[in-house]
């Protein structure tokens, strides 16, 4: 049998370490070349400035004591491409000048390195960003990530004025609007877990499924931090299972954030204890927090938010994150011309649900939010059918945005 070496190959097939590299080289370069030429052929789409204001839509006193949306905080960027970016979910207009530090002179387009320096900071800046990015690609941006779900069921968040932890509000009152909700269309209902009397919130579900049967969803929301602001103290892990069996009983959809949102370890543990999922992850900024809870089980769905986890971007890979470890992602949500941020992450993601918050009862959404047209060109804000909201086919985040009634509405 005869042996072969790499010894035997005759001088002038022999290649040294570095000619295979160079060869190597000039192949990838080939391969690479109508890419390089594209990419000379395309200018740079550059941010030239960025403006953060206030609009006010005029409203009766009437209008404005019911609760509809007619003030929001606007970020503007303005392109060389001479096409603008517009979010109605910006910061202060006193974080201007770091925005400004970030964004000003970058390529639209980069938008990992914005975030890199910063920008997550600033989740509603980074929904202009899109916007801009989606006006040139001439799509909405869920589909430019991916998206292909074309509407998403809509639960209504329904905090009623007064006195936060809702202890005022009769069982009944909530039950009425719960079938208000339903006769409207929609799936499903947030309210919140906050009374002082913790199974009084299991007695308004009671009284709710007495109104409405099993034909509404019905979520909770304890959102724990929230009422210490109420001089209430976070659940101990004995009261939060009380309650979340109790809820269990009458067919709640599930409880959020019943304890700490720095303690992943006791809402696990109550998950692991009862059937009703335990949900939460709003309050988290960027990805690390939302890793933790996966590590730990410390929520059957994670609820990042358009805005605070740092935009739109984030939000979508905080759901890939949990689509690894078979959690669900289900943002949490805002109201009226905020929302199109959000919906353009939740449609990307293919979410169950999303959520429309907050709504002042008796008001349903669409009444809610009317005033905003106003700053629009178009007759309706988000259309939505048999309880879904649809998806928004106009580029960026869908809205289409009447400039001239941004500058006239525009808050000195």
């Amino acid at each position: 049998m005869k042996m072969h070496s790499k010894s035997t190959a005759s001088a002038p097939e022999r290649f040294s370490r570095r000619d295979l590299l160079i060869k190597a080289a000039a192949a990838w370069a080939a391969v690479l070349a109508p890419v390089r030429r594209l990419q000379a052929a395309v200018k740079p789409v550059r941010i030239r400035d960025v403006e953060i204001f206030t609009v006010d839509v005029p409203v009766s006193k009437a209008e404005s004591e019911a609760g509809v949306n007619h003030r929001y905080p606007v970020v503007k960027i303005t392109t060389d491409a001479g096409v603008n970016g517009i979010s109605f979910a910006g910061p202060s207009p006193k974080e201007l000048p770091e925005v400004r530090r970030i964004l000003a002179g970058e390529d639209l387009f980069n938008v990992e390195q914005h975030l890199k320096k910063g920008l997550a900071r600033w989740g509603g800046v980074e929904h202009a960003v899109w916007d801009a990015i989606g006006q040139i690609a001439r799509q909405p941006v869920y589909r430019l990530l991916g998206g292909s779900t074309t509407r998403v069921k809509a639960y209504i968040t329904c905090v009623w004025r007064g006195n936060p932890d809702q202890s005022h509000v009769p069982f009944e009152d909530q039950a009425a609007q719960a079938e208000r909700l339903r006769k409207a269309g929609f799936k499903g209902m947030k309210i919140r877990a906050w009374r002082p009397r913790p199974m009084d919130d299991v007695e308004a579900l009671r009284v709710i499924r007495e109104r409405v049967g099993s034909g509404l969803e019905v979520m909770f929301d304890r959102t724990a931090h929230a009422p210490e602001s109420v001089g209430q103290k976070i659940w101990d892990y004995e009261t939060g299972l009380a309650v979340a069996r109790g809820l269990e009983k009458y067919g709640a959809y599930w409880l959020e954030e019943p304890f700490a949102r720095d303690d992943y370890l006791t809402p696990a543990r109550l998950a692991a204890a009862v059937d009703i999922p335990i949900t939460g992850g709003e309050g988290y900024q960027g990805l690390e927090p939302f890793r933790q809870c996966l590590l730990h089980n410390t929520y059957d769905i994670l609820q990042p938010d358009g805005r605070t986890v740092g935009g739109i971007l984030l939000a979508r890979k905080a759901a890939v994150l949990a689509e690894a470890f078979h959690v669900p992602t289900i943002l949490h949500g805002t109201m009226g011309l905020m929302l199109a941020g959000w919906l353009q992450a939740t449609f990307a993601i293919g979410a169950e649900w999303q959520e429309v918050a907050l709504v002042w009862p008796p008001l349903l959404p669409e009444e809610q939010w009317a005033p905003s047209l106003k700053l629009l060109r178009s007759k309706q804000l988000f259309a939505i059918e048999d309880g879904h909201i649809l998806a928004p086919e106009a580029p960026g985040l869908g809205l289409e945005v009447d400039e001239e009634a941004l500058a006239r509405y525009r808050v000195a």
